[in-house]
């Protein structure tokens, strides 16, 4: 069977997504949209997609896809996959982080998913990759004993010159720029899933920017007074890796988040003095990540990342902004924050692309 595969959206992102697409034999990249005439000719003519709309509607309208690929700002991720499921037109839509601009949309994009019957799910990369996987095969045995503490990063230096809301989406408060968006999205998942939880409490604090927050100093409790120390920035010296410690070992993973094509090493050191090395060959996340998702549509079996666990992220991520806004801890009741109306951040819908 060939898979159709639509894009919305040509940015960059756009583009890895594309490339998965190429190198897979069974996958055929047939239409592409963006509100840009401009930018989907140059997409279209590098990646061979003769089928390109201006406009969400237009492809919908116009294709019957297999999946559709969410690529664009996060602020237009929940208009664009509410009408993708509801068209009738595609079978399941694989959405880019952050998956919502908050747990109010992502609750939305699920209920119409489900009513749709269409498989939703989110585009958390790492997620599908063979050290992630392998690692946490290890937490599972026990390996490390009982996990008790992540300690992670997701610097990615860039210029002051170049931190500017007319540069980059992500410094651009109304594109749902931010380094929590783009970068702590990683680290809070990794969190949650090392520990099989949501948090109890979450502390934030942030360095403001011109718009949006270019760093941020997580602190995450999680029940048993297990915890998650996250650091976040584009102001800091580039750095990804993920720290798990247990009550009998640690593992160190470098080159956590962003690896593509490259290959990566994990260490694993437990207390009785043992050290091991764990080198594993080159892998597209990209790749690995659509396959795991066409072999769910294809058998019905549950994604790794189901539709409870990204509502719940994006809770915990408006936990972080009223953190931010209150100076001061918000803890959580049955998943939910507790100190107050969680902050809305004022972002206006765009349908633009992400570079």
């Amino acid at each position: 069977m060939t898979y159709r595969v639509g894009l919305v959206g040509t940015g960059g992102i756009a583009r890895a997504h594309a490339a998965a697409c190429k190198a897979m034999g069974d996958v055929d990249l047939c239409a592409v949209c963006d509100i840009s005439r401009e930018a989907l000719d140059r997409f279209g003519g590098e990646f061979g997609v003769e089928k390109r709309h201006v406009g969400l509607e237009s492809m919908l309208k116009a294709e019957s896809l297999d999946v559709a690929i969410l690529c664009t700002w996060g602020v237009f991720h929940a208009e664009a996959a509410i009408a993708a499921a509801r068209s009738g037109r595609v079978r399941a839509i694989l959405c880019e982080k952050p998956f919502s601009s908050n747990a109010a949309e992502a609750e939305a994009m699920a209920r119409a998913a489900r009513e749709s019957g269409v498989l939703l799910a989110e585009a958390f990369k790492f997620r599908h990759h063979p050290q992630h996987l392998k690692v946490d095969e290890i937490l599972r045995s026990g390996g490390i004993g009982e996990v008790r503490a992540v300690r992670s990063t997701f610097h990615a230096c860039c210029a002051p010159e170049q931190r500017r809301p007319e540069k980059n989406w992500r410094f651009n408060r109304a594109q749902g720029g931010g380094a929590i968006y783009d970068l702590g999205c990683y680290a809070i998942h990794h969190a949650r899933f090392v520990f099989q939880a949501e948090p109890t409490r979450v502390f934030a604090t942030a360095q403001q920017g011109i718009e949006v927050e270019e760093a941020a100093s997580l602190l995450l409790e999680f029940p048993g007074s297990n915890t998650a120390q996250i650091s976040v920035g584009f102001n800091l010296a580039s750095s990804q890796y993920a720290e798990i410690y247990g009550s009998q070992g640690m593992v160190r993973v470098d080159a956590a988040w962003n690896n593509e094509n490259q290959p990566v090493t994990f260490q694993v050191s437990t207390t009785n003095g043992a050290q091991e090395s764990h080198r594993l060959p080159p892998a597209n996340q990209f790749v690995l990540q659509l396959r795991h998702l066409l072999e769910c549509l294809a058998t019905g079996r549950p994604h790794r990342i189901p539709l409870e666990d990204s509502i719940g992220q994006m809770r915990v991520l408006d936990a972080v902004f009223e953190s931010f806004r209150a100076h001061r801890p918000v803890d959580f009741v049955d998943g939910h924050g507790s100190a107050g109306a969680l902050l809305n951040r004022d972002t206006s819908r765009h349908t633009g692309s992400k570079p």
